[in-house]
């Protein structure tokens, strides 16, 4: 409120005074906004083409890159394609990806408008909450799950004994979609939170004064408001869902219910001679998947102005009282963060502290800390621990940066190619991570002094910032698209240009949304391990690697141990930044 006052009145204070429209310097006549956006767009576009080329490239060769015999030949996709059973693997893919975002945004919306917009008891807490199971990735929390949900798991062991039959079945495509639907819900419920804090309540109170009570106010205005974040956020949940690999490697190998990505791994990562064209054919495909869904998102939200509830004069939102509603409301909530990631979280940092962990014997009868003296004792495993941070904290600055510019680009300039920004941004989505670390191990191969690059930690960021840049645009676009263009027009009608009207208001409204993204991107980071397999080197390990090579060799209460480190860091850095962010709005 204070930031659109203060541009208001400069706005007029300037227009009053007469002063003369600023000139800004230009390069060989081109003015410094476009310099600009070009160089977003060339970035950007670097930035995703780099791995998608060599893919596509590889699509279309009979032999790998390496090999100078090969010829152009569609081979790949024919096999692909005539691989049996490989239409089941598409239809499974299909259930899955829909099924996972259904139940995402089934968790996902109700609570953010529950928590930001109405009066719920201790709602403060429960917003952390909403927040947990985010911070462990998807392969920790699937282990979390089978150590309570599956077959011989502690409650269902119990449930078993109580009613003499286990209700789920955590082996199959609903029990898949359903544990990484609770580790997704927390993406789309920041971009819808993030959009209903910025929100102006004139709607509401104009509702009010009309008679409408808080029941009508909540369908009829807020929610079609949160069109914006909830489109952005499906087409991201879709898209992860179709590409992620740990929770249907977990589920679904014992049962043989196999899906893309699994798909990918056991005919080519898992494979004593990977085929690379295979690899690379079934990535084309899915990007081109995730390209349709982008060109739905755009043609959803053509009419964006609609969803405008930001402009010049603004309120502070009023929550809503619900009554007693408010306490079931309250229990849902706490139905979903106890058993969906708490418990499952609490047994993870339990198991680190066990030699044996299993229902036929009480956990506390083998405390230990023997675990993390595994985890301390190797220097490689200390230094994957430090390499994770440096890596998270990095990217975190870096794209959420270049994200909130490609944002503005994108949507607020008359740019000619602001629509090619956006779709390149968006893009990365598409792309399995082990496949952005197969594509980035070629492009590094191939470009001058890329050995140079490869295998350091400056390889990994790239690699894994790739992969969050959609995270973060994500985050930051339905925030800028509820901001009304006036507060631009009012800038340049001082002789402000594009930048000047970035600097000087947009940034500074982006604030909070530019927060919640280095948060999304920093904990996306710390969680990445997949595009590692192939960039990483020995001194540049991440958590995410070392769990994996314990995992294999069966090690997992020092899997647990690291990924209870890895959670802890997780929480110290969004504790203070919580703590840094209610400082600054106190202030």
């Amino acid at each position: 409120m204070t930031t659109l006052t203060n541009a208001r009145d400069t706005a007029a204070s300037d227009r009053t005074a007469g002063f003369p429209a600023p000139k800004y310097p230009r390069v060989f006549g081109v003015g410094r906004d476009r310099l600009v956006q070009y160089a977003v767009l060339v970035i950007v576009a670097l930035f995703v083409v780099a791995p998608i080329a060599p893919i596509l490239y590889q699509s279309v060769r009979s032999k790998p890159l390496y090999d100078a015999t090969g010829v152009f030949s569609f081979d790949a996709y024919v096999k692909l394609f005539t691989e049996a059973g490989f239409g089941q693997v598409i239809l499974n893919t299909a259930i899955f990806a829909v099924l996972t975002t259904f139940l995402t945004l089934l968790f996902a919306i109700p609570m953010a408008v529950l928590v930001v917009r109405t009066k719920l008891p201790f709602g403060r807490i429960l917003a952390g909450s909403m927040q947990w199971p985010f911070f462990v990735s998807s392969l920790l929390l699937g282990f979390g799950w089978i150590a309570l949900y599956g077959p011989a798991g502690f409650i269902s062991v119990e449930v078993q004994r109580w009613i003499g039959f286990v209700p789920w079945n955590l082996y199959s495509i609903p029990g898949m979609a359903l544990t990484e639907a609770v580790g997704l819900a927390p993406i789309a419920y920041v971009f819808c939170a993030n959009a209903l804090r910025q929100s102006d309540a004139s709607l509401e109170s104009a509702a009010q004064v009309c008679g409408s009570g808080p029941l009508r106010i909540l369908f009829r205005i807020i929610v079609p408001l949160l069109r914006p974040p909830i489109v952005y956020a499906s087409v991201l949940i879709f898209s992860m869902s179709i590409e992620t690999l740990s929770v249907p490697l977990l589920y679904g190998t014992p049962v043989r219910i196999e899906v893309f990505s699994t798909f990918l791994y056991t005919h080519g990562l898992q494979s004593i001679h990977p085929d690379y064209g295979v690899l690379a054919s079934a990535s084309t495909i899915i990007l081109c998947v995730t390209i349709a869904t982008v060109a739905l998102q755009a043609k959803v939200l053509k009419n964006s102005q609609r969803f405008v509830s930001v402009r010049g004069k603004a309120t502070r939102p009023r929550k809503l009282d619900l009554g007693w509603l408010k306490w079931i409301a309250t229990a849902l909530i706490v139905i979903y963060v106890v058993f969906g990631a708490a418990l499952p979280i609490l047994g993870l940092v339990l198991r680190s502290f066990t030699l044996i962990f299993t229902p036929l014997q009480s956990p506390f009868k083998t405390l230990t800390l023997q675990n993390y003296q595994t985890v301390f004792t190797y220097q490689s495993y200390i230094q994957s621990i430090w390499n994770s941070v440096i890596i998270a904290v990095i990217g975190a600055i870096l794209v959420s940066a270049l994200a909130m510019i490609a944002v503005v680009v994108a949507k607020r300039s008359t740019f000619r190619f602001a629509r090619a920004v956006e779709y390149l941004a968006l893009a990365p989505q598409a792309i399995p991570g082990i496949i952005v670390g197969i594509g980035f191990f070629w492009a590094f191969a191939i470009m001058p002094g890329g050995n140079l690059i490869q295998g350091t930690l400056t390889a990994v960021i790239i690699a894994f910032g790739l992969r969050a840049l959609p995270t973060a645009f994500g985050s930051i676009s339905p925030a800028l698209m509820q901001i009304a263009t006036e507060l631009d027009n009012a800038g340049r009608v001082v002789g402000a240009d594009w930048v000047g009207v970035f600097v000087r208001i947009l940034r500074k409204l982006l604030v909070p949304a530019f927060a919640g993204a280095m948060l999304l991107v920093f904990v996306t980071m710390l969680k990445e391990y997949s595009a590692a397999l192939f960039l990483s080197s020995a001194d540049s390990n991440v958590i995410g690697t070392t769990m994996l090579e314990l995992w294999v060799q069966g090690n997992t209460g020092s899997v647990a141990a690291l990924a209870t480190i890895q959670i802890a860091i997780t929480a110290v850095v969004v504790g203070l930044a919580n703590l840094l962010m209610k400082e600054k709005k106190d202030a």
